[in-house]
């Protein structure tokens, strides 16, 4: 199994990061929440901060979590919140502890935890990413554990922890069959183990769900599809995704490999 470089990890775990924070639409009224349930308001401060830091508006994600404190600054998700300000900030040390934080006060939070993972995941912490993605995958109330599932089996391949990872891509699908990455991650597991049967069906399967959506192939699809079709001899499908390669992502570390291939 190919390892990701330290700057693809560090994407990667961009990636992951920006898909998991809570989605939440931005809608404030004047007068603000002063008469609103204490609960009800602490809600709705909430969401506003999420909706403000999915803009990229740190200043309202700062002030509406203010807000959100004076009515409860124990809570869980407050300091979730902060973890993402600090990690978009470039403070990791308070990031940490601001998740490490909400976890402490909440342990069943599983999205926090998520969020949690997702950071660990892009400073290479991929241990301990693997270890909080194990406790949100066990919550079976989380609506995410398709996509945690996922998230895991990554961490998994960067331990070199191939069972493992074959194990979570599986439960992914179980959950949510139309999870591409894990598709794709399990045609390379297969072309690696040289089950080149298994490792076409998954990448058809991936093909599938790629047109179904109207995605394009990135750079990774068509690596793992160049080695499919030169392991299993079909040279026009194999020039077909390198010329896709070469035309949309000559700079990739994929087109790097395609390159030392055929040089071989």
């Amino acid at each position: 199994m190919k390892m990701l470089t330290k700057k693809q990890g560090t994407l990667l775990g961009c990636v992951l990061l920006s898909g998991l924070i809570l989605s939440a639409c931005v809608s404030e009224t004047t007068g603000g929440f002063d008469r609103a349930p204490p609960d009800e308001a602490l809600d709705n401060y909430l969401r506003l901060a999420q909706g403000y830091l999915e803009q990229g508006d740190l200043a309202s994600t700062r002030r509406h979590l203010n807000n959100a404190s004076e009515i409860d600054p124990n809570n869980s998700d407050i300091y979730g919140v902060w973890g993402l300000i600090y990690t978009l900030e470039g403070d990791l040390d308070l990031a940490d502890d601001s998740f490490r934080r909400a976890i402490r006060l909440d342990s069943r939070n599983s999205q926090v935890r998520n969020n949690y993972a997702a950071f660990l995941y892009s400073n290479q912490r991929f241990d301990d990413a693997y270890d909080q993605l194990q406790e949100v995958v066990a919550d079976t109330a989380y609506p995410n554990r398709a996509q945690a599932f996922e998230n895991m089996g990554l961490a998994a391949i960067q331990l070199q922890r191939l069972n493992d990872a074959e194990f979570a891509f599986n439960r992914a699908l179980q959950l949510n069959g139309n999870r591409l990455r894990s598709t794709l991650e399990l045609a390379d597991l297969n072309l690696q183990r040289s089950n080149l049967a298994g490792a076409r069906d998954y990448y058809q399967r991936f093909l599938t769900l790629q047109q179904f959506f109207n995605l394009q192939q990135t750079a990774r699809s068509l690596w793992v599809g160049i080695q499919l079709e030169d392991a299993g001899g079909n040279n026009a499908r194999l020039q077909e995704y390198a010329a896709l390669l070469a035309e949309r992502f000559p700079d990739s570390t994929e087109y790097a490999l395609y390159r030392q291939l055929i040089n071989e």
